[in-house]
C-alpha cells in the first residue's frame, strides 16, 4: 500500500478521534518524523466493554521495513488500549504466510494463540490465520524502559 493510499484510509471513513464505545475503532497514521511521510497506519478496535476486549492491526509501506517504526507504533497502541482505554486483553489477526507481520506481536509480548487453517478468503485464496494475543498483567509486568513520551503517531 502507497502512501497515498494510506493517507486516504486515515482521513476517510477511519477518521476517528476517540474510542466512546465498544464497536468502535481508532486507527492513526504513522509517519516519519524527519519528513512527515506516512508510512502506515495502525488500528485500535474496541470489542467489549463487558469483556474488556480489544484487538490491535498494523498495515505499512514494505519500503520502510526493518526499521523499528511498526514495532514502535504498535506499541504505543498497546499502551492506549491498556494504559488509556483499559482492556484486560488485546488480540492481533496476522495472515500466517506474512512472516514479518507475524514476528511482529512476538516482539511486543503476545502469544500466538491459535492457527486457523484456511480461515478466510484473501487475495483470491484460502489463507491460514495466525492468532495472538496479551493479557493486561501481562503486560504490565513487561519492562517498557525504552518506551517513548512520545510517539510519532499522527
Amino acid at each position: 500500500m502507497d502512501a497515498t493510499a494510506v493517507r486516504d484510509r486515515v482521513h476517510g471513513m477511519w477518521a476517528r478521534q476517540a474510542l466512546e464505545c465498544e464497536g468502535e475503532a481508532l486507527t492513526l497514521g504513522v509517519e516519519l518524523s524527519a519528513s512527515g511521510e506516512l508510512i502506515g497506519d495502525v488500528i485500535l478496535m474496541w470489542h467489549s466493554a463487558r469483556h474488556r476486549g480489544g484487538e490491535i492491526g498494523y498495515v505499512f509501506n514494505p519500503a520502510f521495513a526493518g526499521q523499528g517504526d511498526a514495532t514502535e507504533a504498535t506499541h504505543r497502541v498497546l499502551h492506549l488500549g491498556f494504559d488509556d482505554l483499559g482492556v484486560h486483553r488485546v488480540m492481533a489477526r496476522v495472515d500466517a504466510d506474512n512472516h514479518s507481520s507475524a514476528r511482529l506481536p512476538a516482539r511486543l509480548g503476545m502469544r500466538q494463540g491459535a492457527h486457523l487453517v484456511q480461515n478466510e478468503w484473501f487475495k483470491g485464496r484460502w489463507s491460514d490465520e495466525l492468532d495472538f494475543a496479551i493479557l493486561e498483567d501481562e503486560w504490565r509486568a513487561t519492562r517498557h524502559d525504552n518506551c517513548l513520551l512520545e510517539s510519532r503517531l499522527s
